[in-house]
């Protein structure tokens, strides 16, 4: 049994001649991206982020409701977003519902223009905070080094709550004003446009829980989304989101044990699972976006062990890959579309190309600077520059090695040397004994 899941996990990942014709392409990378899914899983990073963004959003709930609501609260359409609310909390059952009503009356309460200038900046302060801890998430999964700036997360994060709520709700109003037109209401009246045009309406609000997953998943990594890749994510998301809402709702239901058990607890224990489960769906959906973007990086690890011939053998890869059209005045390939050709993690092949543009091998180029070039003339770069600078230790590691280890070892490692062990131990005693004589001898 062993040696079958072995031998499917070395076709899954190190699969020589992967199918290029569907549908066996298609089976073999999803095969590729539930493997990466179910191991991100297993290792409980995605896990842990989930458990710490239920804390946070428990925290930040109301200030973020309240901050929400604020610009629709001025333009008298805050009721319009309270059926998502109550959608959020529906599969908890009746108790869930009073929930939502509490949240709405704490909303209510909270009247954000006579906070003071204090209790706004901590208010958001708190919200800036559950945002800034989410995009963390998101760059841990997406492998993003940096997070935004200071200047950044309030203008972003700022814009999206107070401006996002108004344009879900704009989106609800001229969806409704389309389907209660004249034309529609006649189109209505004709097969198979009729029925066409009710299933649209019915699946209107699941449309929007999967554009709202989409916009997250382009918008809260620090770092380029394709589109295509956020969409697929997203309606993956919003089907695992509506199934999770009618598996958990039947779970509640037959849940009377609990309440026996926990009392009053029952449901603060309910929301908790819920809203777990929720932020596990999206980092996962984000997850399942991350591995069809970067194919490269479906790998046993999520943190791949950089081997020296790794390294070696990928600078001289990619610089083939980008002098290759530069010789033959082809444009300039982009940082992603080498971490395709090679199939290799993406963050594996940034590292060693930025080591290659601090060596000035390559240039950055292009209008948004995420195309590769060479650094100087292909004539003046040779296979020995690029091993170099990929062997090279620029963080002055070397130096601290102790003085007194044997000269004999330096020469060991220069290129070209092969020496076994017995013979640099041989070469170090004749040194010691030459030394030995030389100072009797004085």
């Amino acid at each position: 049994m062993q040696d079958r899941l072995k031998a499917a996990e070395n076709w899954i990942l190190a699969n020589p001649n992967p199918p290029r014709h569907h549908p066996w392409k298609l089976l073999y990378r999803s095969a590729r991206t539930v493997y990466a899914l179910v191991r991100d899983v297993l290792s409980g990073n995605l896990t842990l982020h989930a458990m710490s963004l239920v804390y946070t959003t428990l925290l930040s709930i109301v200030p973020l409701l309240a901050l929400s609501f604020s610009v629709l609260k001025a333009l008298g359409v805050h009721e319009r977003m309270e059926p998502f609310l109550y959608q959020f909390f529906e599969p908890l059952g009746p108790q869930g519902i009073q929930v939502a009503e509490q949240i709405l009356g704490f909303v209510d309460n909270m009247k954000v223009g006579v906070l003071g200038s204090v209790g706004l900046a901590l208010l958001v302060y708190t919200v800036i905070s559950l945002v800034q801890k989410i995009e963390r998430s998101f760059n841990m999964i997406w492998r993003a080094p940096h997070s935004r700036s200071v200047a950044q997360r309030f203008s972003n994060y700022l814009s999206v709550i107070m401006v996002g709520p108004l344009l879900m709700v704009s989106a609800i109003g001229i969806t409704a004003t389309i389907f209660s037109s004249a034309l529609m209401q006649e189109l209505m009246t004709i097969e198979p446009f009729g029925t066409l045009i009710l299933i649209v309406s019915r699946l209107t609000p699941f449309l929007l829980v999967v554009g709202a997953f989409t916009f997250v998943y382009i918008f809260m990594p620090n770092t380029r989304v394709k589109f295509r890749y956020a969409l697929i994510g997203g309606l993956i998301a919003g089907i695992s989101w509506q199934a999770a809402g009618m598996l958990f709702a039947s779970f509640v239901a037959g849940s009377a044990k609990y309440t026996a058990i926990y009392s009053s607890f029952a449901i603060g224990i309910i929301l908790l699972i819920w809203v777990y489960l929720n932020w596990m769906i999206l980092l996962l959906g984000s997850s399942l976006t991350f591995y069809l973007q970067h194919p490269g990086s479906v790998i046993k690890r999520e943190h791949p062990r950089v081997a020296p011939e790794l390294q070696e053998r990928v600078a001289v890869a990619i610089m083939w890959l980008v002098g290759k059209p530069f010789h033959e005045g082809r444009d300039a390939p982009q940082q992603e579309q080498l971490e395709h050709e090679l199939r290799i993690p993406g963050d594996v092949s940034r590292q060693i190309s930025d080591k290659l543009i601090r060596a000035r091998l390559l240039k950055l180029a292009g209008e948004e600077g995420d195309q590769l070039v060479p650094g100087r003339s292909l004539e003046h770069i040779t296979v020995s520059d690029v091993l170099a600078a990929v062997r090279h230790d620029e963080d002055g590691m070397v130096h601290r090695l102790p003085q007194e280890l044997p000269r004999e070892l330096t020469h060991a490692v220069t290129p070209g040397a092969d020496h076994s062990l017995a013979q640099l131990l041989d070469a170090q005693g004749e040194t010691c004994a030459l030394q030995a004589r030389s100072s009797t001898s004085g």
